[in-house]
């Protein structure tokens, strides 16, 4: 099998997506193009804005959907980066269109912007609607900014993301009632009709009926709890018919442990173990409470799992052999991987000092029934091998994987250590169809 044909599941969902963006952009130019002008040019840019906003904006709720079809290709961590980067182009084109209605408006009645603004809010139909939906919008745009995220906690990041679904309603309604596209065109109303209804029904298959019907058809519940160390625990989870769970190794899934103080707590494990239809396995490190509390979790107790998802599995497996390559308990997903990938495997296991490895002696056992080759790279950050090179440094890597070139590398760790293992990746020339990289702060 060519890589060409092995890589084509990424490549054909991408170029899926872009394509329908693109035909939709080219459909939003023709509907305002034949809504004809404005009184004032400055109006006519703020519509098209506005147009281009909301057909973003259903774009964005596609991207967050959790459409297994698009998960399994492009993996939550490139949705969730495209979905960031779309959300900034939301958030300008609604200033635009808000600033430009606003003047070009303040020129026909020759105010001011800000008299003019409150009149529109207070005599006009849906623009009240539309300001408050702005206002949601970078409400939730300032949490999800870097510096914001890293104090949030996930459910309360979560928490205030769900304003995003009214601001889309508002939003909605400001269109039908103002929309030059969408009063008095037949055509033009049931486009946007369906265009917003496929993106709610994408959202809403993918995020409530979908997870509500697996956990209904599975009744997953905690059939042990095992410490791995002092700060790692395993817990394995049963049910019905897991053998039609279409879990992957590599994949993880959105927990929630139905107790009376955890209930409303979901969190992203990987799982640690490949799924083998009767069980499934997560191995967590104790770095919050949410985390840490696990430990305590009884046998019997009632699960609601969200997934499985990510593209970090075999099916983008391009080459025989693989370089598997883990920091930390970002080891999760590496050693299911280790189970179910083809060919002869390297596997690099990063950490600060040995007994920080987890699943170390699994590890070992695995790898020597599979003839695998497994390295355990010990040592703080700035760790050095005896000839002064960084222990995932370009030529370490190479002196470990000669042939690394012709190898599927899989990398899963803390963002600072797989940054490093990627620019690596690159200063050897590695090819990017190779690589498959999974983010450690969403999946693990």
């Amino acid at each position: 099998m060519t890589t060409l044909s092995l890589t084509r599941p990424r490549v054909l969902a991408r170029t899926g997506l872009y394509t329908v963006l693109g035909a939709n952009v080219a459909l939003v130019t023709v509907l305002f193009a034949d809504a004809g002008p404005s009184a004032d040019p400055l109006i006519s840019i703020g519509r098209l804005f506005g147009m281009f906003g909301a057909l973003l904006m259903a774009f964005q709720l596609v991207l967050i959907a959790r459409l297994s079809w698009l998960d399994r290709r492009l993996g939550m961590d490139r949705l969730t980066s495209l979905h960031r980067w779309t959300g900034f182009g939301v958030l300008w084109l609604l200033l635009g269109h808000m600033v430009f209605i606003v003047f070009g408006y303040a020129n026909l009645s020759d105010t001011g912007p800000v008299d003019e603004l409150v009149t529109l809010a207070t005599t006009v139909e849906g623009i009240l609607q539309a300001i408050v939906a702005f206002v949601l919008i970078l409400f939730v745009g300032a949490a999800s900014a870097r510096f914001a995220r890293r104090k949030l906690a996930y459910e309360t990041w979560h928490f205030i993301h769900l304003y995003t679904y009214l601001a889309v309603v508002l939003a909605f309604s400001h269109q039908i009632f103002e929309g030059s596209s969408f009063v008095g065109n037949p055509f033009a109303r049931a486009y946007w009709w369906t265009l917003w209804g496929g993106a709610l029904g994408a959202v809403l298959l993918g995020r409530v009926i979908l997870p509500l019907w697996r956990n209904f058809r599975h009744r997953l519940r905690v059939a042990a709890v095992v410490p791995e160390s002092d700060q790692v625990v395993s817990v394995y989870v049963t049910g019905r018919n897991l053998d039609q769970l279409p879990a992957k190794a590599g994949q993880f899934f959105i927990w929630r442990f139905l107790t009376k103080g955890r209930w409303w707590a979901a969190n992203p494990f990987s799982l640690s173990a490949a799924p083998d239809g009767k069980s499934l396995r997560l191995t967590v490190k104790a770095l919050g409470d949410g985390s840490a509390s696990l430990r305590h979790i009884k046998p019997g107790t009632r699960v609601f799992a969200e997934g499985p998802y990510g593209a970090f599995t075999t099916m983008h497996q391009t080459k025989q052999n693989a370089l598997l390559i883990a920091g930390g308990v970002g080891i999760t997903p590496i050693r299911a991987l280790l189970e179910e990938i083809r060919g002869h495997v390297v596997l690099f296991y990063r950490v600060n000092k040995h007994d920080d490895a987890v699943l170390l002696q699994e590890l070992d056992e695995l790898a020597r029934s599979r003839g695998a080759m497994l390295h355990l790279l010990a040592g703080p950050v700035n760790a050095q091998d005896a000839h002064g090179n960084q222990l995932l440094s370009a030529k370490n890597v190479a002196g470990l994987a000669p042939d690394v070139w012709d190898r599927d590398v899989f990398v899963c760790g803390p963002p600072p250590m797989t940054n490093a293992v990627l620019r690596s990746l690159r200063e050897l020339g590695v090819p990017r169809d190779q690589i498959h990289a999974e983010r450690f702060s969403l999946a693990s």
